[in-house]
């Protein structure tokens, strides 16, 4: 057999190969400060339940709008930013009994990677770093709109995914057992985490 007619199959593969188009690569975004909510509920005697939010976060993540792949979420929320909208409640919670935002001044939430639940729903299983303890935590997130915002510049309109995402955790896994035991201050904290995200 000639040499040419070995090589004829590889010239081919290497053909098709090239004509093949290119995987598409994850972008990496990053939360819009201005349009970023992080907040929280938590019950009060029994009676009602008050709504908290802090008021800076940032954070990032990288991800596949071909594929709908996500990885590397990072998000960062500044502890003594809280805000409860009663100034000595807010004292309170910043303080050694809630928050200790002295000592811990950064609550972060890290996953590797999501697992896709839907055409646009996510479970996103990672890490809730508080008090200086992590614990497991999964936020239940809903890939709301893609789309380049009408709001940029004449230059460059920048382009931004939108999130809505829930989850919860229980305060005394992290230690903060303030109330706990007598029921006045609720043990499970629901999380309410609404953001746009711009594409880099």
């Amino acid at each position: 057999m000639r040499t040419s007619a070995l090589l004829l199959p590889l010239v081919l593969c290497a053909h098709l190969l090239a004509a093949m188009p290119a995987q598409a690569q994850a972008a990496r975004y990053e939360l819009d400060p201005d349009h970023t909510t992080v907040a929280f509920l938590v019950d009060h005697i029994g009676y009602a339940k008050v709504l908290g939010m802090f008021r800076s976060a940032r954070g990032s993540y990288r991800f596949d709008e071909a594929t709908a792949t996500l990885s590397d979420v990072r998000i960062e929320v500044e502890t003594a930013s809280v805000f409860s909208n009663q100034r000595k409640r807010d004292d309170h919670l910043k303080g050694p009994d809630f928050l200790n935002s002295g000592e811990f001044p950064r609550m972060v939430f890290t996953a590797a990677s999501a697992k896709r639940t839907g055409e646009r729903t996510f479970e996103v299983a990672g890490q809730l770093e508080l008090l200086g303890k992590s614990q497991p935590l999964t936020l239940q997130a809903t890939w709301n709109k893609s789309a380049e915002s009408p709001l940029g510049g004449p230059l460059r309109k920048p382009y931004v995914m939108g999130v809505s995402a829930r989850g919860s955790f229980k305060r005394s896994a992290y230690g903060m057992n303030y109330a706990v035991a007598n029921g006045w201050v609720g043990d499970e904290v629901p999380l309410i985490v609404e953001f746009e995200a711009v594409r880099q």
